[in-house]
């Protein structure tokens, strides 16, 4: 089998983990504070501020903007749940607007149209390693007084236009087991602004500023030294991951191009993607469903993924809460049916992404 993922970690990963062992120190120390101050100076942001988890970040961002009841959270339901379910613990009201076809990511023009006397902050989520199309949404922002929350857990290092993901408003990151950078579990919180990031710090640590010094209600959002051993030095090579992924996506598209029905995904001008997905459209052309694809592709040894087979907001969990405003998205729906994730990690070889591809596309020619 041939995994849509592969962790692996090195020689350096386990000397820092075995330091911070014998140290004693393993709660959040030096190492995550080398860790934040790597990944501002990286990716173009004034303070880094780590968390336990991907969607801690989200919670903790949403949580320093002091949302109220009746306020609005402008975001993409073709996401994953963490971003729908960190707006419904902010107590504000989730509301959604469509996505394109070309990126995956939110549309700027449905997000302007969503906006309304009680939106407070737009969210695009920077779907499978690519951002979102941010000068519009830049520009919205700006004319409307609105804040900008990225939900970037799947972009580290992603750029639109040379900027950074995360370094428009509040960035969110994730460092779980599959993202391109790992601890397992992880998250980091990326803004400009000394007062919120003074906040995130504060609320991270039960809102103490010193021992027992209670300045906010807090929680214990913290990440390990542990955590932050495995994380420094993924992020000293980053640059060499993603590398390697952008090969690996660029060998799948050579031959996918050519495989009527399937749409191989396009970095688009002016952006830089970090392959943390590659995912196809499989449209009518192909002569196959995309799940139909996915079970034989499955049942051939080659991994795959449905990132996300239904909208955020098709699950009854979510359908009759008051607080998720339910809209007509035909784009992301049409999304959801389609997109098919197949293995881009690092660790694979030439032949290996070759049989992935040479796979799918003799399925598709079997259908034809």
């Amino acid at each position: 089998m041939i995994p849509i993922t592969h962790v692996r970690f090195g020689a350096e990963e386990e000397a820092l983990v075995l330091e911070v062992l014998r140290s004693g120190l393993i709660a959040q120390g030096p190492k995550v504070a080398l860790l934040e101050k790597e990944f501002s100076e990286r990716y173009g942001s004034k303070h880094a501020v780590a968390v336990n988890n991907g969607t801690t970040a989200l919670i903790a961002a949403l949580q320093v903007l002091d949302l109220e009841p009746g306020d609005e959270v402008i975001t993409t339901p073709f996401t994953f749940v963490a971003t729908l379910n960190a707006i419904l613990q902010s107590g504000a009201t989730a509301v959604f607007a469509d996505a394109r076809e070309d990126d995956f990511n939110i549309d700027p023009d449905a997000l302007a149209a969503a906006v309304t006397d009680r939106t407070r902050v737009v969210a695009p989520v920077h779907l499978y390693g690519q951002m979102a199309d941010m000068d519009p949404i830049q520009a919205l922002a700006d004319s409307r007084g609105l804040r900008i929350l990225e939900d970037s857990a799947q972009a580290q290092g992603a750029t639109y236009r040379g900027r950074y993901a995360g370094s428009y408003g509040l960035g969110t990151f994730s460092f779980y087991a599959t993202k391109n950078m790992t601890t397992g579990e992880g998250g980091m919180i990326t803004t400009d602004d000394d007062a919120l990031a003074d906040r995130l710090r504060l609320l991270r640590n039960q809102g103490m500023r010193a021992r027992y010094q209670y300045e906010m209600a807090g929680n214990n959002y913290r990440l390990t030294d542990l955590q932050a051993a495995l994380a420094l030095p993924q992020i000293a090579r980053y640059e060499d991951t993603v590398a390697r992924r952008r090969h690996n996506a660029a060998r799948l598209s050579s031959i996918l191009d050519s495989v009527a029905g399937i749409e191989a995904p396009r970095e688009a001008e002016g952006r830089g993607h970090v392959w943390h997905q590659y995912t196809i459209r499989v449209t009518e052309e192909a002569g196959i469903t995309r799940d139909a694809l996915a079970a034989e592709l499955t049942e051939r040894g080659i991994g795959n993924g449905i990132y996300y087979p239904k909208l955020t907001f098709d699950y009854d969990a979510y359908r009759n809460n008051p607080q998720v405003r339910i809209s007509d998205v035909p784009v992301a729906a049409r999304l959801a049916e389609q997109a098919l994730s197949l293995p881009v990690h690092a660790a694979l070889t030439d032949d290996e992404l070759d049989q992935v591809a040479e796979t799918v596309a003799a399925i598709v020619a079997e259908r034809a």
